[in-house]
C-alpha cells in the first residue's frame, strides 16, 4: 500500500481535487494552502456563511472571548500577506502585554511594564470574516454551504472522497459522494472522523484527554467611562489551583468589551443576567465586579462547557488510509481559556504548506505527524496547566515523577513573571508561541528563577501605567 498523500504536491496541480471539511479558521487556511497544489479545492461547510461578521451555529464558542496570539498573527501574515493590517483597519484592537492589561496571576498583580508581545482581541466572527474574504476570493477555492459531511469514500488503504448531505433536506435526503484526491478534516473538536475511519475498516486514533470541567459565560458590554478609571485596555484574572475563578474583560471592535467569567466543575458561572455580574464577586479582587457595575450590557449571557483538552494521535502507528489528513481542533483541541486555537490553526497551515513544498514526495503519515507537531507547544502549555487544577480527569491528567521537578521550576518562574523583566521577557514569547519552551531554561532566566529573590506582589491593581523608570 502506498502512503503517497494524493494532493499533487511537488508535481503541479495535475487536475487534482482536494476537499476540506469545515469552513472555520483551520479549514479555510488549509484550503488556501491546498489551492497551490490542486486544480480545485472544495470547502464543505454545514452552515451558511454570514454576509457580515456575525456568529454562526457551527462555531459554538464564537460568541466568547478570542485572542489571536502573536505566533498566529505571524503565521496568518505568511499565508495571507496584509491580512493583519486589514483586521486592524476593520477595528480589531491590538493589546500589548503586559503594558495594556491589569492582570492578576500566580497570586499577585503584574507590573505594567513595556509591551513584550501583542494580542489581537477582535471577535471570532471578525477574524473569520477577514480570512474567509481572502480565501474565497481565490477562484480555485469553492465553498459548498449548508452541507454536512457524513462519511468518507474509499477503503482502509485510501480515501477517495467524502459523502455529503444537504442540511435541511429532511430524512429523505440521500448522501452524495464528492470525489477527491485528498480529504482534510477541519470539522472541529466534534469531528466524527474516528467513526468514519472505522466504517472503512481502518483504525481510529487514540484520544488523549484532560478535562477540568471548566465552564465559562460571556457577555458584551459598553463602558463610556472606562478611560476615566484606567488607561489599561482591559482586565485579566488568571486562575490557578488555589484560586480557580477567572475573569477577563478585553476590547473588541466597535468600542465594545467582551467579558468572560469562568469556574470549574460545580462552580460554573450562571447564564442568568443578574447572577452573571454577582459571580464576578468570587474573583480575588473586586476590580472587575466594580467595572461591570458601571458598564452597560449590550447582549445576553452565553454559556459554554465543552472545554476539555483532546488530542487525537493520528501520528501513532495504525492501519489508516492515505489521502486523509486531520487539522485544527479535529486533531488537537485545547481548553479555550488559553486562547490558542486560532493561532495553532494558522501555524498548522504554515506547516502544511512547508510539508507539501518538500522536495520529497509527501506522504500522509509524514504530513500528519508534522501537523501534530505544530500543536505540541500549545498542548504542553494548556495540558500542563490543567493537570494541576483540582478535579482534572482524563487519561492524560496524571503528572509523572519526571515532570515534577519541571513543575516546581515553572511554579517559581510564574511567581516572577509579573515583576522580573528577565523572566517576563522569556515567558511571554513562549506563551505567545513565538519562542520555544527551551527559552524558559536559558542560563540567564534560570539564574533569575533559581536564585533571584521572591518578588513582593503589588498590593493593588495597577490601573495606571507606571512612570518611565518606575
Amino acid at each position: 500500500m502506498t502512503d503517497e498523500l494524493g494532493s499533487g504536491a511537488g508535481a503541479g496541480r495535475g487536475g487534482r481535487h482536494a476537499v476540506v471539511i469545515g469552513g472555520s479558521v483551520a479549514g479555510l487556511l488549509a484550503a488556501r494552502v491546498l489551492a497551490d497544489h490542486a486544480e480545485r479545492v472544495t470547502v464543505v461547510e454545514r452552515d451558511r456563511f454570514p454576509e457580515e461578521a456575525e456568529p454562526r451555529a457551527g462555531v459554538p464558542q464564537g460568541r466568547h472571548l478570542h485572542v489571536l496570539l502573536e505566533g498566529g498573527q505571524r503565521a496568518l501574515e505568511q499565508l495571507l500577506p496584509g491580512v493583519m493590517d486589514e483586521l486592524l483597519a476593520d477595528g480589531a484592537p491590538r493589546v500589548g502585554m503586559p503594558e495594556d492589561v491589569v492582570q492578576w496571576q500566580a497570586g499577585g498583580w503584574y507590573h505594567r511594564t513595556a509591551a513584550m508581545v501583542h494580542l489581537v482581541t477582535a471577535s471570532r466572527p471578525l477574524v473569520e470574516q477577514a480570512i474567509r474574504r481572502r480565501v474565497l476570493a481565490d477562484p480555485r477555492v469553492t465553498a459548498v454551504q449548508a452541507t454536512e459531511a457524513v462519511g468518507l469514500v474509499g477503503d482502509a488503504a485510501r480515501v477517495r472522497g467524502v459523502l455529503v448531505r444537504e442540511r435541511g433536506s429532511g430524512r429523505g435526503g440521500e448522501p452524495r459522494p464528492i470525489a477527491a484526491d485528498l480529504v482534510v478534516d477541519a470539522s472541529g473538536r466534534g469531528s466524527r472522523a474516528s467513526r468514519w475511519l472505522a466504517a472503512l475498516g481502518a483504525e481510529p486514533p487514540h484520544e488523549e484527554t484532560i478535562d477540568t470541567g471548566l465552564a465559562y459565560a460571556s457577555r458584551l458590554y459598553r463602558h463610556d467611562r472606562h478611560g476615566e478609571e484606567t488607561d489599561a485596555s482591559g482586565y485579566f484574572v488568571v486562575p490557578n489551583p488555589h484560586q480557580t475563578y477567572s475573569g477577563v474583560a478585553l476590547p473588541v471592535e466597535d468600542g465594545r468589551f467582551l467579558v468572560t467569567l469562568s469556574g470549574l466543575r460545580g462552580e460554573e458561572p450562571p447564564a442568568d443576567e443578574a447572577a452573571f455580574e454577582e459571580f464576578a464577586g468570587r474573583l480575588p479582587h473586586p476590580v472587575l465586579r466594580d467595572w461591570l457595575a458601571k458598564a452597560e450590557p449590550v447582549s445576553p449571557v452565553y454559556g459554554f462547557r465543552d472545554t476539555a483538552n483532546v488530542r487525537r494521535r493520528y501520528d501513532r502507528p495504525g492501519r489508516r488510509p492515505a489521502g486523509f489528513l486531520v487539522t485544527g481542533d479535529a486533531l488537537c483541541a485545547f481548553n479555550p481559556i488559553y486562547g490558542q486555537g486560532m493561532a495553532v490553526a494558522a501555524m498548522a497551515a504554515v506547516v502544511l504548506r512547508d510539508a507539501l513544498a518538500d522536495r520529497r514526495t509527501p506522504t500522509t503519515s509524514r504530513v500528519q505527524r508534522a501537523l501534530l507537531r505544530a500543536s505540541r507547544q500549545a498542548w504542553d502549555i494548556s495540558a500542563g496547566a490543567d493537570r494541576k487544577m483540582p478535579g482534572a480527569v482524563g487519561d492524560a491528567a496524571r503528572t509523572s515523577p519526571l515532570e515534577r521537578p519541571v513543575d516546581w521550576y515553572l511554579a517559581r518562574l510564574q511567581r516572577r513573571v509579573g515583576s522580573d523583566p528577565v523572566v517576563g521577557s522569556a515567558f511571554r514569547p513562549v506563551l505567545s508561541l513565538i519562542k520555544p519552551p527551551a527559552a524558559l531554561f536559558a542560563p540567564r532566566v534560570a539564574r533569575a528563577v533559581l536564585f533571584g529573590p521572591e518578588p513582593e506582589a503589588l498590593r493593588h491593581p495597577p490601573l495606571w501605567r507606571e512612570p518611565a523608570g518606575g
